[in-house]
């Protein structure tokens, strides 16, 4: 049945591409000119102004905004993107069962955005998608079970209960047990496609889920062979992901024939001792017949995160590379500004890596079934923090080049710690998005305003840079 579904809503392209351009599309050149350098806010409602804030001990808002953790234009629509949300606010929180995740809005619907910009700068939401399952209810940002990749992460809610099935009742393991989701998904990449579906990938599994024009699942791609909803099947390495750490980027090739999807960072693959290298993974998956393909990306420095990438072509792609700093200092104030903050895009050329899948298996290269390439026995992320690139390409495997495009510091003064968001607007211009974590931040679980500076509350903001993005 998922499979009918999936053919459907291919077969109609025509008509839903003709439902949503309009003729109220204006020329890339006429906002892109105008648009402010210092960028441009999204709107934002408030999802919950109740809480107290542990550093000023006053009442602060958690926004409904947090449409920052992926971004990509509208294909039939030159002048709106889309931007995706998470899994909702959230924390670190140690409580009575263990560590887990504080979440202040439990039953959060992770969403998609549409968005447009005016000639002048100024972004309006035109629409929001709710996130469903196949029977069209609405899924939750709560984690998934171990036999799907969680992590084990315990929910709570904001005064520390724990979110369980039944919230008006105490916990039972067996008659209320804690609340978890197996369509709940935390949401980094996004794909639209000019028939109106949208794939989505996350950092639970990871998985990635196509949904149809409403937000309804329709298809799902992930590395759990007993996952009875999967069509196709990423290689079983990748569930090894690092914990909050997944599929944070996803893009399609200009013939959208194939998914193009990287890791945050460095899996634990076979350990958390690996998950610290510089080694992260793109993989390929095409749509018609599921084959797929790994590349390997080399990372500024360790334990850094690729946060978004975005097709030029159907080799050449852009990446984000970012650490976790604030220029500013973000909530911790000005002693813990880094002006050496990496806010990065580079260009990538797939053809100039080594595929996986065409290296030669011998006595000290073999392919082991859970995880992956081996050498020496050792993963390829062993290997390489072990050894070192170099000694890895003496075994016949190379990364992917790559080619700084915009540095985002030195652009604007990128103030923001999470830059996640990539929309190529046209060969010249680039659209930076941040994700402003709901305005939320916690320090030793504690839930407050997440700020910039001392007095700049974090906020979703859209960045357009002029840059030569094809290298021509």
């Amino acid at each position: 049945m998922m499979d009918k579904i999936w053919l459907a809503s291919l077969i109609s392209v025509c008509v839903l591409s003709g439902c949503t351009s309009n003729g109220s599309t204006i020329k890339n050149s006429d906002f892109v000119a105008n648009f402010p350098k210092q960028g441009s806010p999204l709107p934002y409602s408030v999802l919950r102004n109740d809480l107290v804030d542990a550093k000023t001990n006053q009442p602060f808002k958690i926004r409904n905004g947090g449409f920052g953790s992926a971004m990509i234009g509208n294909p039939n629509q030159a002048n709106q993107f889309y931007a995706l949300t998470d899994r909702g606010p959230n924390a670190d929180y140690s409580g009575d069962y263990g560590k887990g995740k504080s979440f202040p809005v439990a039953d959060y619907t992770p969403r998609i955005g549409l968005f447009e910009v005016s000639s002048n700068g100024a972004i309006t939401m035109v629409k929001s998608i709710l996130l469903k399952r196949p029977d069209g209810s609405l899924i939750s940002g709560l984690p998934n079970t171990s036999a799907l990749g969680g992590t084990g992460e315990t929910p709570y809610h904001a005064d520390g209960r724990l979110v369980l099935e039944d919230d008006s009742k105490p916990y039972d393991k067996m008659t209320n047990p804690i609340k978890l989701d197996d369509y709940g998904l935390d949401g980094e990449g996004l794909v639209a496609l000019k028939d109106g579906t949208f794939w989505v990938s996350d950092e639970y599994g990871p998985h990635i889920v196509h949904f149809d024009a409403n937000g309804v699942e329709i298809g799902r791609i992930n590395a759990f062979k007993d996952d009875s909803r999967v069509r196709f099947h990423l290689p079983t390495e990748f569930q090894h992901r690092r914990a909050n750490r997944g599929m944070e980027g996803l893009a399609i090739t200009p013939d959208e024939t194939t998914l193009v999807g990287i890791m945050q960072s460095t899996l634990t693959n076979p350990d958390k001792a690996a998950h610290k290298g510089d080694l992260t993974r793109i993989v390929m998956v095409n749509l018609n017949n599921g084959r797929t393909e790994q590349y390997l990306y080399r990372q500024e420095k360790t334990e850094n995160s690729n946060s978004e990438i975005s097709a030029l072509t159907a080799n050449q792609f852009l990446v984000l590379e970012r650490d976790g700093s604030f220029l500013l200092g973000g909530p911790d104030g000005t002693s813990k500004a880094k002006p050496n903050a990496q806010k990065q895009v580079y260009r990538v050329d797939l053809s100039t890596g080594t595929p996986l899948s065409t290296v030669s298996l011998s006595s000290s290269i073999k392919q082991d079934e859970s995880h992956g390439l081996m050498i020496d026995g050792l993963t390829l992320e062993q290997y390489v923090q072990k050894n070192g690139w170099d000694a890895l390409a003496a075994k016949g495997i190379k990364p992917v080049s790559k080619t700084l495009v915009v540095d985002m510091v030195k652009e604007v003064a990128y103030p923001h710690d999470k830059m996640e968001g990539l929309w190529v607007i046209d060969n010249n211009h680039l659209g930076v998005l941040n994700d402003d974590d709901f305005a939320t931040w916690s320090t030793n679980g504690k839930l407050e305003q997440k700020h910039l500076d001392q007095s700049t509350i974090d906020s979703n903001r859209l960045y357009i840079i002029k840059a030569d993005l094809m290298g021509n």
